[in-house]
């Protein structure tokens, strides 16, 4: 079922059912009050940028949260803005609801206790009375999904009593607001402070309708926006008690033109086999030769950098006399070769070192560079039919928050086992999740190894079907290992090539394009070019 048909379906009801009891929605008891409208909120994912946590509690029936799509456990958290006394949460949920979920609070947002836990739950409307929960933050944890679908709520509303309930006046709204500079991917506002009887703590930032931060003075600097591209803007005022004053006269603000912020990359995987550039059949000396004439910015390895169980004396004897000539530019991600090393990725941890291999502690992690953001992931911690793994949710959960994060406006991940690929190993399910977060995130580019072959792929929506709007995938492991069979290409394949060379990547602040170097340095395969979707 479509997103736009699983809405209608229930958007009458929840509509009817706001305007009959309108009077009831403002009161759990007599002197509670609702404290959640237009409150911070976090969620641990969203299916796409359409669907964000704001959308629950902005008071619209017609706008919602959602979850990504078929995982549990998922949750949406709210900040009060001050502890409370909770009597009563009442959950609107769309047609993907929660069959089973907790409602639990907590004063410092990280450790929650539990109020109430529910099962077998229906849909609907969920009027949560007689709470006795205490605290700032409050959460709902979906535990089991009611559909194959996430969880979607159309509004969250929490009800109770702060601790600072004298306080009810709200600050005044927000004057003046103006933009002071622009750049290609930054918008810098100003605006005159508002007053408040007893304190104005801050303001909320919103971009397009949506709080993007919250600023303590009067100013701020929004960045990581896509050039040449259009802003609204609107700012309100908090205080103590958390009341909120209406929003400020939006303005509408374009980012220059861009085009400062190219730089060029160079990407492969499946690299070293145990060979010397005096064998004529030796590959990955030639690649490397490929990279020196590309002289990129930086190098993306798409796992399996050496052969055959990776170990740290092949690592010395030969990626590094040949890739290793790039080693401080390189961001690698490992592949499944580097987990047959004893202990399981000693000669890829070694070689390349920690500031490299795990630069934030881990084998995955972020970087940036320009208006982009580069996610780097260890597939191999999820190839259950391959190394014996066992999946960790950290490391989803930590793409899902680095993903929420990111403020640059075109975003690009790599890992080693490909959602979708021609090639011998074939389309990878154990890649399932990995793909479809990034996908609801609406990422622009995904590159991938493993399969030794050359694929470029048409943008593609979570189920791998053509979409314009879509993620394109990119399977690059012709680095210099020895080519596998290809099968019957899929339909959204744009190009397949049993071949070596190197990925060239063009980026700019807003686009990207690619070609496939061969080893006689000509362009054997060029994307068109594919402009970046803001994530604003």
């Amino acid at each position: 079922m479509s997103k736009r048909m699983r809405r209608l379906s229930t958007l009458l009801p929840v509509v009817l059912a706001a305007a009959l009891g309108g009077s009831a929605a403002i009161a759990g008891t007599t002197a509670d009050s609702l404290l959640s409208r237009g409150k911070p909120v976090l969620a641990s994912s969203i299916e796409d940028n359409t669907l964000t946590a704001d959308k629950a509690v902005d008071g619209n029936t017609t706008t919602r949260w959602a979850s990504m799509e078929g995982h549990d456990p998922e949750w949406i958290r709210v900040d009060l803005g001050q502890p409370a006394d909770i009597h009563r949460v009442k959950l609107n949920w769309e047609a993907a609801y929660a069959k089973s979920y907790r409602i639990e609070v907590s004063d410092d947002g990280t450790t929650f206790s539990t109020v109430k836990s529910l099962t077998s739950q229906n849909g609907g409307t969920d009027d949560n009375t007689g709470l006795t929960g205490h605290g700032r933050y409050v959460r709902v944890v979906g535990t089991a999904r009611g559909t194959a679908y996430g969880y979607s709520l159309f509004e969250l509303e929490v009800y109770g009593v702060g601790d600072s309930s004298g306080d009810t006046q709200a600050p005044t709204v927000p004057t003046g607001l103006q933009s002071t500079g622009t750049s290609a991917t930054s918008v810098s506002l100003s605006w005159t402070a508002s007053t408040d009887n007893v304190g104005v703590t801050g303001y909320d930032v919103l971009r397009n309708g949506t709080a993007v931060a919250t600023a303590t003075s009067a100013s701020y600097t929004d960045t990581g926006l896509t050039a040449d591209t259009s802003y609204t803007y609107t700012v309100r005022a908090r205080d103590l008690a958390g009341n909120v004053s209406g929003a400020s006269t939006p303005i509408t603000v374009k980012t220059g033109t861009g085009g400062t912020g190219g730089f060029v990359l160079a990407a492969a995987g499946d690299i070293a086999k145990q060979c010397t550039a005096s064998s004529s059949t030796c590959i990955h000396p030639k690649t490397a030769a490929l990279v020196t004439q590309i002289n990129p910015a930086n190098v993306i390895t798409m796992g399996d950098s050496q052969y055959d169980d990776a170990h740290l004396s092949d690592y010395t004897s030969y990626y590094a006399k040949t890739w290793g000539k790039f080693k401080s530019i390189t961001k690698p991600v490992p592949g499944n070769h580097d987990t047959y090393d004893e202990p399981s990725y000693n000669g890829y941890d070694t070689y390349f070192g920690a500031a490299i291999a795990k630069p934030q502690g881990k084998r995955y992690y972020s970087w940036e560079k320009g208006n982009w953001h580069f996610i780097a992931l260890d597939s191999s911690d999820y190839m259950t039919h391959d190394t014996l793994a066992s999946p960790r949710d950290d490391q989803l959960a930590w793409l899902r928050a680095d993903l929420a994060k990111n403020t640059k406006g075109c975003v690009a991940a790599y890992f080693h086992h490909p959602r979708w690929s021609s090639g011998d190993h074939g389309d990878n399910d154990d890649s399932e999740q990995f793909w479809r977060t990034l996908t609801g995130a609406k990422v622009d580019l995904v590159l991938n190894g493993h399969d030794h072959h050359y694929e470029r792929f048409v943008p593609m929506n979570g189920d791998g079907d053509a979409d314009p709007n879509g993620t394109v995938e990119l399977l690059g492991g012709m680095g210099g290992a020895s080519p596998y069979d290809l099968k019957t290409p899929h339909p959204t394949t744009a190009k397949l090539l049993s071949t070596y060379g190197v990925i060239k990547l063009t980026m700019t602040d807003t686009s990207f394009t690619s070609q496939l170097i061969g080893l006689n340095n000509t362009v054997e395969d060029s994307s068109p070019t594919y402009n970046c979707r803001a994530k604003g």
